[in-house]
């Protein structure tokens, strides 16, 4: 048999070698750039850098479409994104007050009015004998007196009293290691059992409810943290549903001419992130400008009380870390959002 000669212009491809493929074809028309058939590590490193940085240069420029309409919603992202931060500050300014508290905890020992003065060292030496214990200091019933006249204001009141009706007291510190409400209780439970002692009191109730109350707000925080990062995503979904509904013939065609739907939706997810990005820094501004308005007022009120503290700001580490939670919640919703409403375009 003979083989068929070329046509006349046509170039002959040897015998057993396929035809090249339509996609390792450069493309001229419009719509993503085909990739090619084979290409090393950097020719594809080279070809996703270029892919990432046109679907970011496509995301601002949607951004761009609607100034007003992308700032109302970087706005609704940073107020909800403020709250749940405003709220951990102050949180964590109050544990930073209460941070030497925790080794405050004392027993007060109200001794009978029949003990005698001469009693009191050899108790001193008994508490003071017990391993629990750090140190013993004696309030006299005299001392105890004064105090209340300091403290309360009522000279007159006080003048007036034939008798003091101060008992001596005794303010028991233990060791850090029973400063716990758990470790500390057998230790009260020996010292009520003195002969010469009317009530012991631990001073550590209102510790245990500071504690709780601590407790409760890091709660708070968590839960209203994941609520209103439920609805950052929420407002980020239903803007890119929107986009993606304004872009539906661009992405029609996009298709029609064989662009897969990664590439499509990378555009989205970016200008998702963006929002998130841009109303975490809004968020981040608010709140460094609530805490610089109240620092000074909140410095003078705790020095009426004898203190010296200064309102702790979100520092740059927090500061970070809210602009990437609030891209990834951005990111998140626009990936839900895209992956949803993305697969019923098709072209017609």
């Amino acid at each position: 048999m003979f083989r068929r000669r070329p046509k006349k212009g046509a170039v002959a491809r040897p015998a057993g070698r396929p035809a090249t493929p339509a996609a390792a074809q450069p493309s001229t028309g419009p719509g993503p750039s085909p990739q090619p058939a084979a290409f090393g590590r950097g020719s594809w490193f080279s070809f996703r850098t270029h892919d990432h940085l046109d679907a970011i240069r496509s995301s601002f420029a949607r951004l761009a479409e609607s100034p007003l309409a992308s700032l109302m919603t970087a706005v609704a992202i940073a107020i909800a994104l403020a709250l749940p931060v405003t709220l951990y500050v102050a949180v964590m300014n109050l544990q930073q007050i209460s941070a030497g508290w925790d080794n405050s905890a004392q027993i007060s020992l109200f001794l009978k009015k029949e003990t005698a003065a001469a009693e009191l060292p050899a108790l001193v030496g008994q508490l003071q004998g017990m391993q629990q214990v750090v140190a013993v200091k004696v309030v006299t019933p005299d001392e105890a007196l004064q105090e209340f006249r300091n403290l309360s204001g009522l000279d007159e009141a006080v003048d007036v009293l034939d008798t003091n009706p101060f008992p001596a007291v005794l303010l028991v510190m233990p060791h850090a290691m029973y400063s716990t409400p758990q470790a500390i209780e057998p230790l009260l439970v020996r010292m009520r059992a003195l002969p010469q002692v009317e009530t012991a009191q631990l001073d550590m109730d209102w510790l245990r409810r500071w504690q709780a109350a601590m407790d409760i707000g890091q709660r708070t925080v968590w839960l209203l943290g994941g609520l209103l990062g439920l609805g950052v995503m929420f407002v980020v979904g239903n803007t890119i549903r929107l986009l993606v509904q304004n872009h539906r013939d661009e992405i029609e065609v996009q298709k029609l001419i064989g662009a897969t739907d990664r590439y499509i939706r990378r555009p989205f997810l970016y200008t998702g992130c963006w929002y998130g990005m841009s109303g975490a820094l809004i968020a981040w501004l608010v709140v460094y400008v609530a805490l610089a308005f109240l620092k000074e007022p909140v410095s003078q009120f705790v020095q009426l009380y004898g203190g010296d503290y200064r309102l702790e700001m979100l520092d740059l580490q927090g500061g970070l870390a809210l602009l990437l939670d609030g891209g990834a919640l951005g990111l998140l919703g626009a990936r839900l959002a895209v992956g949803r409403h993305l697969s019923d375009i098709e072209p017609t």
